[in-house]
């Protein structure tokens, strides 16, 4: 996290609704469960949190798939060649996300740490955009709701959600890299078409 807890709580507390989109932005479910620890406490209103707290996140989502689809270009259509993995490999996976798009996306909106691979990946298999918003909004109405109602009900024990995030986090990064690998080597060994 880019500030500590008492930090960025302090900046809630102060700027409110202001602050709270683009720290959600960039740190998403911890801001959001300190909005909702913030809305228990009766500083914010909850309804304008949450409405905030999904439209950051979005935002947030737009941006990761933005770096899938222009860094397509300028990333692997330049070095894919380099790290195994040429643009011709990529066709099974637009395949995939074709056909299994927005389960793909909600999944990985629901996985703590590894988020930010499905959109970025979503964005490199040019996902229709309309379609790629679509299925996250409906994932992060749901996820945005759960962790504002974390911190509303659990916000005094910010600082060990906090920890179990990390945690969570570790462990969805780690599965995440053995499953890319995984998917990548298997792709990779695959004829393209």
């Amino acid at each position: 996290m880019f500030f500590s807890l008492e930090q960025a709580t302090e900046l809630l507390i102060q700027y409110k609704y202001l602050i709270l989109f683009p720290v959600v932005v960039v740190e998403g479910p911890i801001a959001t469960v300190i909005a909702g620890f913030i809305i228990s406490l009766g500083i914010m209103n909850f309804i304008l949190a949450y409405f905030v707290v999904v439209f950051g996140d979005i935002t947030g989502d737009a941006i990761y798939y933005a770096i899938g689809r222009w860094g397509r270009e300028s990333f692997l259509e330049k070095w894919g060649k380099y790290i195994g993995f040429p643009v011709e490999k990529i066709v099974p996976i637009e395949k995939h996300f074709e056909n299994h798009g927005a389960r793909t996306l909600f999944i990985g909106k629901m996985a703590h740490g590894i988020g930010a691979v499905f959109l970025i990946a979503a964005g490199l298999v040019k996902m229709p955009f309309l379609k790629f918003i679509s299925a996250n909004f409906l994932a992060t109405l749901v996820k945005s709701l759960g962790l504002l109602l974390i911190g509303y009900f659990f916000g005094q024990a910010i600082s060990k959600i906090n920890s179990i995030l990390e945690f969570i986090g570790a462990i969805s990064i780690s599965a995440g890299i053995i499953i890319i690998f995984i998917f990548f080597h298997y792709y990779k060994n695959k004829e393209p078409g």
